[in-house]
């Protein structure tokens, strides 16, 4: 160690050993900035950087050896020789070149450190090809080979030590392992120096042909100069690109569509875009560098466009800050006129982007959106309620038309009256169907078809079904047939009325379009699915007109409609409740080769309910008592219908009181005693559901048993017999109804006991 001090003290000028130091450092510190850029950026950007960054640390290097050379005192003329000095350069430069290639192919720590080592091998190469083209007059070097030993393995070591920083060090990292490199690179050179020692040779003399140390100064005087020139030139392109990229970004930011503004960690507002201060007009007087968000706030509080902080501005900026510093989303806001949507983004180092965006047309459209649907909604309830007013006008002398008909079809006729009474009938059936295809699709529309979820039979919903158009079937000489699959005989968990209302239509739409041939009815249970398949052999579909066949108001074409009739609702109410009951109608058919129409629905399978054990008759009094006649009490505004019970209840064996309104129906009840109450549901002065909320109060009060009533109306929607049953009422008759029907529920109701449950007839 003394003899590498006395070396450093003795042996060299101190007033040019800071500038080799600064060279080497400097040197470095630019050739380690510039493979820094090298790893980021595309692989057909990096030539350039392949090339400057070993020029530059190969040239500082060797321009470092050379000072230092120039600082090592002889006391004789010392030369260079040419070809060495320039490979020693050569040299420097080709291992600074193999150790960045090596570190960009293999981007590791191990990498980094055998580049850095590759380095030091070249730092050591160049060092002593550039100590053999000296060339020193009347003397011989001679090496103190420990000396070398320990200058190299020092300066590797150092060198080495620089490729091992560990990455996550950043800019540090740069800074120092450029000095671990100089610290290298230095020690390697001195140490090898102080290992040199000169042995007179008189008469040795010197080659003509080698550098003079003149020349040599010149040279590194232009290698500094050169590496001044590339480090400056390097510096403005950085600092080019980064405000060209810059001005980039601020350009993009100035031609967003939103506005936004960028605060630091003090919340002080640092840069902001065109768009920024045009959506926040009202503070755009106070937007500066360094202004607190706070201020802007208050500014926008006292320019009266916020009118959620009128009277409450402080309270608001309090709020408002709150959401700044915990951000959970996007906030609208208004202001004056407009909307803002507002988002507020923290930033690595604490600060906030801050985006504005103009939602003013959303929100307009969403309020005409939202008018729109009111409308629509009210437009549908005008709809409805046009729908149930029409089925109530329409249902009541409909109802007379059944009703009258059906009791003149029990008098005396002659053929041609019978004949014209047929007419009478069959034209009002196919009235009332069509009334109810109608109010079902109205339903299906606003949503308030409601489906039962109950356990039925199957088999027998289904025949039922079937045996509604058999003896239509037989008129025509069709051959008609239900098969029924011995799996498919089962409970089954659904709605039996709509399921009996598609398969209806089907086979009524099967008998209609057949006219000779087979109508059949099949139903099968696969693993998951209930399959119910209506063939015919009738006149077909044709593929055209199947596309369009499931459409409302549609049928084949106009023909058909001429010859058949119908309004071409009834597949499309099918397909609606298929859907709503989970599954799906398809149809398979040929213009002339008859049609199958195939119902998929999903198996649910439900054990068989349990069959109550009848209870044991009541005991029979020895003496019977005399059979009084039951007497009934009927409410109906329309005359029509009066007179229609009246027709249909005067061969019985019943006393019938009619009255006009509920109001009426209610002092009837209370003069006199009733086993029976018909009551309408729309009448003047007092309407249905209060006349029997009425008339049960009065059996309350007075301890009177519990007397049948039946809604008797042209009410006839769901919600219309759920309202019954909550006035009180124990039945539903819709109008127009079937003589036999009401007979029958009549005489049932009249027959039993009090507290009758209630259900839709």
């Amino acid at each position: 160690m003394n003899t590498i001090l006395n070396c450093l003290v003795q042996q060299h000028d101190w007033r040019i050993l800071p500038l080799a130091v600064l060279v080497c450092a400097f040197s470095l510190l630019v050739a380690l900035s510039l493979y820094s850029r090298a790893r980021h950026v595309a692989r057909r950007s990096r030539r350039a950087y392949l090339i400057a960054t070993p020029l530059v640390a190969g040239l500082g290097v060797w321009t470092t050896h050379f000072i230092a050379m120039k600082a090592y005192e002889v006391g004789v003329q010392i030369r260079y020789d040419i070809p060495l000095t320039a490979g020693s350069l050569i040299i420097i430069v080709l291992a600074f070149a193999a150790a960045i290639h090596l570190a960009l192919v293999e981007n590791s720590r191990l990498a980094h450190v055998l580049a850095a080592l590759t380095c030091g091998a070249g730092v050591a190469a160049m060092h002593f090809i550039g100590m053999a083209a000296l060339r020193i007059e009347d003397a011989v070097i001679h090496w103190n080979i420990p000396l070398i030993v320990l200058g190299i393995t020092g300066g590797m070591a150092l060198i080495g030590g620089a490729g091992a920083l560990p990455r996550r060090m950043g800019v540090k990292r740069l800074f120092l392992g450029a000095a671990l490199g100089a610290l290298g690179v230095c020690w390697l050179h001195f140490t090898a120096m102080s290992a040199v020692a000169l042995h007179p040779v008189p008469g040795a003399h010197m080659p003509h042909g080698g550098a003079a140390e003149t020349t040599m100064t010149v040279w590194l005087a232009v290698s500094v100069v050169l590496l001044a020139m590339i480090a400056a030139f390097l510096g403005g392109m950085v600092w080019w690109a980064r405000h060209s990229s810059l001005g980039q970004i601020r350009e993009a930011i100035d031609a967003m569509p939103d506005g936004l503004g960028l605060f630091d960690s003090d919340d002080r507002l640092l840069i902001w875009n065109r768009r920024f201060a045009a959506v926040n007009h009202e503070v755009a007087s106070v937007l500066k560098v360094g202004v607190p968000f706070m201020d802007i706030l208050r500014a926008g509080a006292r320019s009266g466009f916020y009118p959620c902080a009128e009277g409450r501005a402080e309270e608001w900026i309090e709020e408002r800050m709150a959401h700044r510093r915990h951000p959970t989303g996007a906030m609208e806001q208004r202001i004056g006129d407009r909307w803002l949507l507002v988002q507020d983004r923290k930033t690595a180092g604490g600060g906030t982007v801050t985006v504005c965006t103009d939602i003013t047309d959303m929100k307009r459209d969403a309020a005409d959106l939202a008018e729109a649907r009111d409308a629509a909604d009210a437009a549908n309830l005008a709809k409805s309620r046009f729908l149930a007013n029409m089925s109530h006008e329409i249902r009541t002398p409909l109802n007379g038309v059944i009703g009258v008909a059906q009791a003149l079809s029990g008098t005396a006729l002659d053929p041609r009256q019978r004949e014209m009474l047929d007419l009478i009938q069959a034209s009002s059936h196919t009235l009332q169907a069509l009334l109810s295809d109608i109010l079902d699709l109205a339903r299906v529309e606003s949503g308030r078809l409601q489906l039962c979820d109950e356990p039925f039979d199957l088999a027998a919903t289904v025949e039922e079904a079937g045996r509604l158009y058999a003896s239509a079937a037989r008129e025509k000489h069709l051959d008609f047939s239900v098969n029924i699959s011995p799996e498919a005989r089962i409970w089954v968990r659904g709605d039996a009325v709509r399921l009996k209302q598609v398969l209806t239509n089907l086979v009524s739409n099967a008998v209609k379009f057949t006219s000779s041939g087979f109508v059949s009815l099949t139903v099968q249970a696969g693993l998951r699915d209930l399959h119910f398949v209506v063939r015919d052999s009738g006149i077909g579909i044709s593929e055209e007109a199947r596309a369009r066949l499931f459409g409302r108001f549609e049928q084949a074409d106009g023909d058909i409609t001429r010859r058949f009739g119908g309004s071409g609702l009834g597949l499309a109410i099918c397909r609606e409740l298929a859907d709503m009951m989970g599954g799906a109608l398809a149809c398979e058919s040929a213009a002339g080769q008859g049609a199958a129409f195939i119902l998929t629905l999903p198996l649910r399978i439900v054990a068989e309910p349990e069959t109550p054990t009848p209870a044991a008759p009541a005991a029979v009094d020895a003496v019977a008592e005399t059979p009084r006649r039951l007497r009934i009490l009927a409410a109906d505004d329309h005359p029509t219908n009066r007179r229609l019970i009246e027709m249909i209840l005067d061969p019985m064996d019943f006393d019938l009181v009619t009255v006009e309104n509920g109001a009426e129906a209610v002092e009837a009840f209370d003069r006199s005693r009733f086993d029976l109450v018909l009551m309408d549901m729309q009448m003047p002065v007092m309407d249905g559901l209060t006349a029997t909320r009425e008339l049960r109060r009065l059996e309350s009060e007075a301890g009177r048993p519990r007397v049948p009533i039946i809604m008797l109306t042209a009410n006839a929607l769901p919600e219309h017999v759920t309202a019954g049953a909550e006035a009180g009422a124990d039945r539903h008759l819709a109008k127009p109804f079937n003589v036999e029907t009401l007979t029958a529920l009549v005489q049932e109701l009249a027959a039993t006991a009090p507290q009758t449950a209630f259900q839709a007839a």
